[in-house]
């Protein structure tokens, strides 16, 4: 399986990651990743991370997620969504977006099938 890429960079509303270019949010799991559009599943900050945000991590075989809550931990998950990912087997872990990143990248580094959606603005 492919390692996922590595989150090179992280600030208030920019992010760089290997391979793709730079952004505000992302989506990444083993191989790659694309930029985390909120309005396709409508995700606002509250209710928060909802479960269909997840599926494709799911789909993509990820046995670790990483959810960030933003900078200032203003983006809430869903329980549903959490429900959804321990039902289906996988570790989540939800932290503030800069810890976020560092333990994304450490699970990533150690070949873990990790997946994450990264919010880098409040």
């Amino acid at each position: 399986m492919d390692r996922s890429p590595l989150i090179t960079h992280v600030s208030w509303g920019q992010m760089e990651v290997e391979g793709l270019a730079g952004g505000k949010d992302f989506v990444l799991y083993p191989g790659g990743g694309c930029p985390w559009d909120w309005n396709e599943y409508g995700t606002r900050h509250d209710p928060g991370i909802q479960p269909a945000e997840v599926r494709e991590l799911l789909d993509r075989r990820c046995t670790v997620v990483v959810l960030s809550q933003g900078m200032e931990r203003r983006l809430k998950t869903m329980p549903e969504t959490l429900r959804l990912l321990q039902e289906a087997g996988v570790a989540v872990h939800v932290e503030e977006t800069r810890g976020a990143v560092d333990l994304y990248n450490r699970l990533a580094t150690e070949s873990e099938p990790v997946g994450g959606l990264f919010h880098s603005t409040c």
